[in-house]
């Protein structure tokens, strides 16, 4: 513990005696979900006095389902299991709900199994990201992110919603989810700032604390069969780190604290079983370390008794660590290992630590006793198999009617109105153009953590059983009234239609990948369609689906009216009951959202919260249009240096497990079959290329490449590159390791078109490189013949098997390189 933190805890060591100490600390009111029971804590001691150490151990271990089985589960006893973003039943993460509670009989039974020594059986927990609703599963309810149930501003409805989802998971027989998300976000540009409910600590605190009273129920309905577990999330900080992803929070630590853990004393005082720790740092100590902060804090201080679980291999950043071991988490105060695919390195690993005493036996103890606390309070050891209680297999309730109606009014609630000329609310029976992209696919307006962790891709409507798109929900109304909706995505039409409607946003994404450089709203074809329709003077509506406030000065000039749509999820119809009148001419819902974010009035307010000297936001935190209240719009400024094309010449195709458009990912395989891969991942025609996800410095933010007998990989352009990123002097940047060297010669192409392509054989760079590590290598545009269109400016073709992974491919200046060697 750092020497200047001391005084810090000292003096509120006694916070919940001590209200004004407490109260300066943001810790008011400790911990008062369930009390102790010692009828439970004897228990606990009974079960544990009969369990080894290795039975112990692997209490703290939580591998990812996608790389065990239940046989894994039967041997090695894991304490908790979880479905990652991308992980789904039988590698399929579109699998059907009963495959979930498939799995979730098979991995309950197999952790039912007798003991051969007859020492305690101890049930697993399984745990998933359901964010915004069962969002893994398709045919769930996918309710508003965050971001939009902050601007409702109605903690009753986040309960219910909170109540919803746990019936929907619990009927694929799963136990706990990763939410609420109680970040205090500071900086927009964070990709993370959807998961967020506001910039507004109090805000965060009261509807936080309703989401987790309604996973896990309150009173006598606490973790019932209807409940499941909540995870109060990211501890803490996560937030504040000037939108960089698993960054550093800087400030005073006392500031800091009554700030950012803020909501968590009100979560805690809800009940919630367990808390995730951060990935980010405070001042530079990662909280996955930080013993000040996850003991001191979170199980002193703030009297917290449950559970702390790590973020996907949070643990391996911490200096001198691992994902394959790392004691000083658990001495920090981590209960539990989120380790996806290095589980049984770091069972070993940690049972040797605590064999060494590197990790104490009362550490150990203290651990296993939390965990063993909280599924005892959930009733787990009395409990049958998933698929026989009180909600398994009732899929039924999955996107149930009643589900989705709620749904749909957290929708309209959360509209917020932005500017409105007198277009709005639109008489139903009129000629209705909807453009946009975002239209009419549920793929976008649902955002990320949905279906898949970074969600969009190459999800289709098809991929939404039961949903409604905004264009989907209008046209239902429209003709219902007598009117017409048309979806025209690209805005054509032959007859002039008397209002248009103008869809657009964000692409979907999640942490990480969801992080920007600024806050400028760069996609130039909606605002070319709201001029259009302007100029051709159609009364215009820019409904805008994004996961932050972004500036958008030229799209709300151009427009006639503006509305921040959010993330609203799979109940699109509750857009047009807000845009759209009655039959007979009224207002069926007015706008009631307010902002829950500060939105910018220049595309270089980053930092943008009430209280700070620099807030000149264009739109203040609360504010919301409703009919009965215009205001006259008066021009913004639309100069933005910012949103002028990027200065930096370095042009990414691939980044963060992704490639970047226009470039997408392609294999073939030996028999020239191709198969485009939209999500980065998959496997050729005919298995003999599979691309895979890894990490290297972040979840998923690499891909390994296998080869079998041969084939090809490349990124292949969609659309014209801009030929300055192709000129004399620039070079292709790959960023790669090497698992297994090839077993056949490998060559590196460009292709141009007909006729138009050169390679380089890299198989003696490649077969020199393996298990190396990590490698950047520069390869000059001017070794390869370039036409005047590239069509994949890389590709590499096996003739044998190796694997290779790739974090980055970039085209950037070659600083004199020459060599035209990997």
């Amino acid at each position: 513990m750092r020497s200047h933190m001391q005084p810090l805890f000292q003096k509120s060591l006694r916070a919940c005696l001590v209200p004004v100490l407490a109260l300066s600390l943001g810790l008011t009111g400790c911990a008062s979900g369930p009390k102790k029971d010692e009828k439970v804590e004897t228990r606990i001691t009974e079960i544990m006095s009969k369990m080894s150490v290795e039975q112990k151990v692997a209490q703290l271990i939580m591998p990812d389902i996608s790389t065990i089985t239940p046989e894994d589960v039967a041997k090695y006893r894991f304490g908790t299991i979880l479905n990652g973003g991308n992980s789904g039943p039988y590698g399929n993460e579109r699998s059907e709900p009963a495959d979930w509670l498939k799995l979730a009989d098979a991995f309950w039974e197999a952790s039912r199994t007798p003991h051969a020594d007859g020492s305690p059986v101890i049930p697993v927990l399984w745990a998933t990201d359901a964010v915004h609703g069962h969002s893994n599963v398709v045919g769930a309810t996918l309710f508003p992110h965050n971001i939009g149930l902050g601007a409702t501003r109605d903690p009753a409805l986040i309960r219910q919603i909170g109540r919803i989802t746990a019936a929907e998971i619990k009927v694929t027989g799963i136990d706990w989810t990763f939410a609420p998300t109680l970040a205090v976000v500071r900086d927009d540009r964070w990709g993370r700032t959807y998961e967020g409910y506001s910039e507004d600590k109090g805000l965060v605190s009261e509807l936080g604390a309703a989401m987790v009273e309604g996973l896990q129920g309150t009173g006598p309905d606490f973790l019932s069969q209807d409940h499941v577990i909540a995870t109060a999330k990211h501890f803490f900080g996560d937030g504040g780190t000037a939108g960089v992803d698993t960054g550093d929070t800087v400030g005073n630590e006392t500031d800091l604290v009554e700030l950012h853990a803020f909501p968590y004393r009100a979560a805690l005082k809800s009940g919630a079983q367990t808390v995730m720790a951060s990935f980010s740092s405070i001042n530079g100590q990662k909280m996955h370390g930080s013993k000040s902060y996850l003991t001191e804090l979170l199980k002193v201080e703030m009297g917290f008794d449950g559970l702390v679980v790590g973020d996907w291999n949070g643990h391996g950043r911490i200096p001198g660590c691992t994902n394959k071991d790392c004691p000083e988490s658990i001495n920090a105060g981590l209960d539990i290992f989120m380790v996806p695919e290095d589980w049984k390195e770091l069972l070993t690993n940690t049972k040797a630590a605590v064999d060494s005493g590197k990790i104490s036996q009362e550490r150990l103890d203290d651990a296993v006793r939390r965990i063993l606390r909280v599924k005892i309070r959930y009733g787990l050891f009395d409990l049958p198999a998933p698929s026989a209680r009180k909600l398994g297999g009732k899929y039924a309730l999955l996107g149930s009617p009643e589900h989705r109606a709620v749904a749909r009014k957290a929708v309209s609630e959360s509209l917020v109105l932005l500017k409105n000329d007198g277009v709005l609310p639109i008489n139903p029976s009129k000629t209705i153009l909807v453009a946009g992209e975002g239209a009419d696919s549920i793929a976008k307006q649902s955002g990320g953590w949905t279906i898949s962790w970074q969600g969009g891709g190459d999800l289709t409507n098809a991929d939404f059983p039961g949903a409604e798109s905004i264009f989907a929900g209008i046209a239902k109304q429209a003709e219902a009234a007598g009117g017409k909706a048309i979806l025209s995505v690209d805005g054509s039409y032959k007859d002039k239609p008397d209002v248009a409607i103008v869809v657009f946003g964000e692409k979907p994404y999640a942490e990480f990948m969801g992080d920007i450089k600024n806050l400028s709203y760069g996609d130039a074809k909606p605002l070319a369609l709201l001029k259009k329709f302007q100029a051709q003077q159609i009364p215009v509506v820019a409904v805008f689906l994004t996961g932050r406030p972004l500036w958008v000065n030229r799209e709300l000039n151009a427009s006639n009216a503006f509305v921040a749509a959010w993330l609203p999820g799979s109940e699109g119809g509750g857009v047009a009951d807000v845009l759209l009148q009655t039959k007979t001419g009224q207002v069926q819902k007015d706008f009631t959202g307010k902002l829950s974010f500060s939105w910018p009035q220049a595309c270089d307010s980053y930092s943008l919260n009430p209280g700070e000297a620099s807030y000149k936001p264009l739109f203040g935190y609360d504010f919301g249009l409703s009919y009965g209240a215009r205001e006259a719009w008066t021009k913004v400024d639309e100069k933005c240096a910012l949103s002028q094309p990027n200065a930096e010449n370095d042009v990414a195709v691939f980044a963060r497990g992704q490639s970047v458009a226009p470039f997408t990912l392609v294999a073939t395989d030996g028999k020239g079959q191709r198969l485009t891969l939209a999500g980065a991942k998959g496997t050729s025609p005919d298995g003999t290329v599979q691309v895979v996800s890894m990490d290297r410095n972040a979840q998923e933010d690499a891909r390994t490449i296998s080869w079998k007998t041969g084939g090809s990989f490349g990124f292949e352009a969609s659309a014209a590159v801009n030929p300055s990123a192709l000129a004399e002097g620039r070079a292709i940047r790959i960023d790669y390791q090497i698992g297994t060297r090839p077993t056949g010669p490998v060559k590196l192409s460009m292709s141009c078109g007909a006729n138009c392509r050169d390679e380089i054989d890299i198989s003696s760079s490649l077969a020199l490189a393996e298990q190396k590590g990590w490698m950047t290598a520069f390869l000059p545009l001017s070794c390869f013949k370039k036409g005047s269109q590239v069509s994949m400016p890389l590709s590499i073709q096996s003739s044998g098997s190796f694997e290779m992974s790739i974090s980055a491919v970039t085209l950037v200046d070659d600083g004199g390189e020459t060599a035209c060697r990997f």
